[in-house]
């Protein structure tokens, strides 16, 4: 899987990296940016996909912005993949190096393995269910960030929390914005370039293949309120709180409770 995928971004991709033309870029809505690269890549890894399990349903970013009615198949499915063909396109469209290429296998709505490219780095990362978590073939480990919470970074994709505090974490500096990639973002924490990521929506395939990295490397990825995150269903931050990635057990306990006190929904 990892030699197809570098393979897509090696042809497709990385040859119009700051080379796109105007008529090479859409929008699927105001400010959802698609590109040609996107469109053509996420063909290329369906097709393979498809020719080598021909009865797994699977659902790319760009087949599900033309027909939503993929989601229920894909949630349905025994056996299924997710496919983002770049994500961080805005990155990408800007000339940024910040975009990866992800995809990510289910078993009975359960991530069992994922893979991470990304190109203009040369880093791939890889996860198995039970086996663990890999970048260029060495094995990944998530150290913790120690019980002190003033020396935690977090940082998050919405960006009316950034420059916020966590309430009742004493001394933790305020949330930074994410990378604007989760194929890169979930890297990011796995090397302890921060502690801990809160996301206010959380589609497939942009966290189904993190959300293993993580776990696999000794993390946790969990709504706010405990809740187990499910790869199937997109994931919109309710009363239940943000989708929390954090770097162990005990930072994501302490940061759901953090969230639990609604103080940071509150105006400021």
């Amino acid at each position: 899987m990892l030699e197809l995928v570098q393979d897509v971004a090696a042809r497709v991709i990385t040859p119009r990296f700051r080379a796109l033309d105007a008529s090479d870029i859409s929008e699927k809505k105001p400010g959802d940016l698609v590109t040609v690269a996107d469109r053509e890549a996420e063909v290329e890894i369906t097709a393979a996909l498809l020719a080598a399990y021909p009865d797994a349903v699977v659902l790319g970013e760009e087949a599900y912005a033309e027909d939503h009615a993929v989601m229920e198949r894909y949630a349905a499915a025994d056996h299924a993949f997710t496919v983002d063909p770049v994500d961080g396109t805005k990155n990408f469209v800007h000339g940024s190096p910040d975009h990866a290429v992800m995809v990510a296998e289910l078993h009975h709505g359960e991530v069992v393995r994922s893979w991470i490219w990304q190109p203009q780095h040369e880093a791939a990362y890889v996860a198995e269910r039970g086996a663990g978590a890999w970048h260029n073939g060495v094995r990944l480990s998530r150290p913790s960030p120690g019980p002190d919470p003033a020396a935690w970074r977090a940082a998050t994709s919405r960006r009316g929390w950034v420059g916020r505090e966590l309430p009742g974490l004493d001394g933790m500096a305020p949330m930074t914005l994410t990378w604007v990639c989760c194929g890169i973002d979930y890297p990011h924490l796995v090397a302890g370039d921060t502690d801990v990521l809160l996301y206010s929506g959380a589609l497939p395939w942009d966290h189904a293949p993190g959300t293993l990295l993580l776990e696999e490397a000794g993390g946790r990825a969990a709504v706010a309120d405990g809740r187990a995150y499910d790869p199937t269903r997109p994931h919109r931050a309710t009363g239940g709180g943000p989708l929390v990635c954090a770097a162990d057990e005990e930072t994501y306990r302490r940061v759901g409770e953090a969230l639990g006190t609604g103080a940071l929904d509150a105006p400021r």
